[in-house]
């Protein structure tokens, strides 16, 4: 009998530990709020000179439900040159069990081409798996060795939400005898923590069960909310162009002779460009002429070739082609600028809706997006080259309120772009509204965005008249409409404002109690849904300043009087101001409303608070007017 419960115990140790990754092993509080649980997430680079980094990565992660499946996406990004070896993947299901394994002759290779992306140097490696059955784990490790050195990847414990992490780590091996330069930064939130084992020329940076970031409303990109840490080689390599990283400064001078000047090269045919303009006037007005006659010509493509997809298309190529990406406009256009006289800088900045801004303290390689700056004894000058569309002179809501690289020839030089402020980001509506006995409403609006509330409008350029009719549809469906039709629309590129009127028919605006008519004191409005949360474990964002404006002149029907209006109301808070007033004028009531937002990471303590100032501003839209029967 001893011998069986022996034999027993010994084939459930060798089961137990046969299984690997078991679901079951995930603390229960890493679960929360997660899609996919980082098991462990393993790097270590290890530098041996100024061209060559090898990089080992070993990534387990576990999806627990359908919508992890996209963070579980097996590739290797890379290009021309980079080896990769010991590639290995093992799937294993629910309790650990190993279902499946491939290797490297299972990956295809593609060219990393993103949508928008005309052609690169960039490739990868991709596996195609999908799982019958969740949850399930993957793991995947390879190596690669690079040869550009000017990259080492920021190591935070995840960058999306839902994704929890149980253990991460990062080691940096520097044989080169060159100096790393390494910064920390914690969270501001005390949403996890960095440890850090140092043995000489060895560096162990590492996370532990870092709980997922729920996907809530308004909530701070999780990189403001991680902790990171950031890398870079005092001495690097970038495609064979070697350059030191102590300072901006010396940076700088390096970017601008390697990325810059090789490429901002005239032609006669780009002279003669310039030349065919016939230029007068102020600095500003030559350069918005330069400026238009460029948008007129050319398009975005994105194009990734020459030094690591960083150098610019040469100003001739994108001439004759009349195409190009962000780098290759951007310099195309400061050629033309050059050739007008005109000095300007080539921008590098970190574009997207969390405004991220390069550390003065921590020079290194980075950014996402080139754009121009001149400069004016007025002020700088700022254009956003990819667009045909956009407004002289303004920059969107993806590229203000940061700062760029400003690269010149003695070096880089950190400077902020414009923040616009509420008022700048303005909507104004003035409304002209017939109310009829049958309970629709008929009329006019007229429609005006500057800021980035022209961002949001700009779209409606791209489309037909068509479609804008069904945008509008869909934008305004507080409104039952019958007909909606969008006349006049003005991309107005010389002062940033986008205009138009809409004519237009509601059904069932207004509702009858008995013989009486009762209907809201504000047609339009957001039908954002607030909801309170007690729980709430993060802060909350308020990305951009906004002021609307709205002037609604109603029209009574005949036979009928203004018997009840709501008094004036005012609501101020931290988060803004809201007012809405009313004066009946005999057959007609004039309608006021106002609303200024402040921007702001805000505390989650005061999220409730945010909530119901918006809930009172939507109460008091829907304000209810009484026509009584005469």
């Amino acid at each position: 009998m001893m011998k069986i419960i022996i034999v027993g115990a010994l084939s459930t140790a060798s089961l137990y530990f046969a299984q690997t990754y078991p679901v079951s092993a995930i603390p229960e509080n890493l679960k929360k709020n997660a899609n996919v649980v980082i098991r462990k997430d393993f790097t270590t680079a290890q530098i041996n000179k100024i061209d060559e980094i090898k990089y080992q990565h070993n990534t387990v992660i576990t999806v627990l439900n359908k919508d992890g499946d996209s963070k579980a996406q097996i590739y290797i990004p890379y290009k021309k040159g980079d080896n990769i070896s010991d590639v290995k993947v093992t799937v294993y299901d629910e309790s650990g069990k190993k279902v499946k394994s491939f290797s490297k002759s299972d990956f295809g290779d593609f060219a990393n081409n993103t949508q928008g992306v005309f052609y690169s140097d960039n490739r990868v490696l991709a596996l195609s798996y999908t799982s019958a059955y969740y949850p399930y784990t993957i793991d995947f490790s390879y190596q690669i060795t690079n040869e550009n050195t000017i990259f080492i990847p920021d190591f935070m414990p995840f960058s999306s939400p839902n994704t929890a992490l149980e253990e991460a780590g990062f080691k940096v091996i520097n044989k080169s005898g060159i100096d790393l330069k390494t910064k920390i930064y914690p969270s501001k939130y005390s949403y996890g923590s960095v440890s850090v084992a140092d043995n000489g020329n060895e560096k162990t940076y590492s996370y532990k069960n870092v709980p997922a970031i729920d996907d809530a409303l308004m909530l701070p990109q999780p990189e403001k909310i991680l902790p990171k840490v950031s890398f870079a080689l005092a001495k690097f390599n970038l495609e064979g162009k070697q350059g030191t990283l102590n300072s901006w400064t010396d940076f700088g001078t390096w970017y601008y002779a390697n990325l810059v000047e090789p490429v901002s090269v005239s032609t006669p045919a780009i002279k003669a460009e310039v030349a065919a303009l016939k230029l007068e006037g102020s600095t500003e007005e030559k350069v918005k002429k330069i400026y238009q006659h460029m948008q007129s010509k050319t398009r975005y493509i994105f194009v990734g070739l020459g030094i690591g997809g960083w150098l610019p298309m040469f100003p001739d190529e994108v001439q004759k082609k009349g195409y190009g990406d962000c780098k290759g406009l951007t310099n195309y256009m400061k050629t033309l600028l050059n050739e007008a006289g005109i000095p300007s800088h080539y921008c590098v900045i970190n574009s997207g809706s969390s405004q991220v801004s390069f550390d003065p303290d921590f020079p290194s390689m980075g950014g996402n997006h080139a754009i121009l700056m001149v400069p004016t004894e007025k002020g700088n000058i700022w254009l956003e080259n990819t667009s045909q569309q956009i407004a002289f002179n303004h920059l969107s809501y993806s590229t203000t309120d940061r700062n760029v690289l400003a690269v010149t020839k003695k070096g880089i030089e950190l400077i902020n772009t414009p923040t616009y402020t509420a008022e700048h980001n303005r909507e104004k509506q003035i409304l002209k509204i017939n109310l009829t006995e049958d309970n629709s409403i008929n009329g006019e609006i007229q429609f005006a965005y500057t800021g980035s509330q022209y961002d949001n409008n700009l779209p409606y350029a791209y489309l037909s008249p068509k479609e804008r009719i069904e945008a509008m549809k869909a934008r305004f469906d507080v409104l039952n409409f019958e007909k909606i039709e969008m006349k006049d629309f003005v991309n107005d590129k010389d002062n940033a404002v986008i205009k138009f009127n809409v004519d237009f028919k509601a059904n069932n605006y207004s509702k009858n109690t008995g013989t009486n008519l009762i209907f809201r004191a504000v047609p339009i409005f957001t039908n954002n849904y607030y909801k309170s949360d007690e729980n709430r474990e993060l802060p909350f964002e308020i990305g951009q300043s906004f002021q609307d404006e709205y002037e609604i002149d109603f029209i009574i029907p005949k036979n009928y009087k203004i018997d009840e209006v709501p008094e004036n109301m005012t609501i101020t808070s931290e988060f803004g101001t809201y007012k809405l007033n009313l004066v009946k004028n005999g057959e007609s009531l004039k309608v006021t409303r106002f609303i200024k937002i402040n921007k702001g990471i805000f505390p989650k303590e005061k999220y409730n608070d945010y909530v119901s100032f918006r809930k009172k501003t939507l109460n008091i839209d829907n304000s209810k007017i009484l026509l009584t029967k005469i």
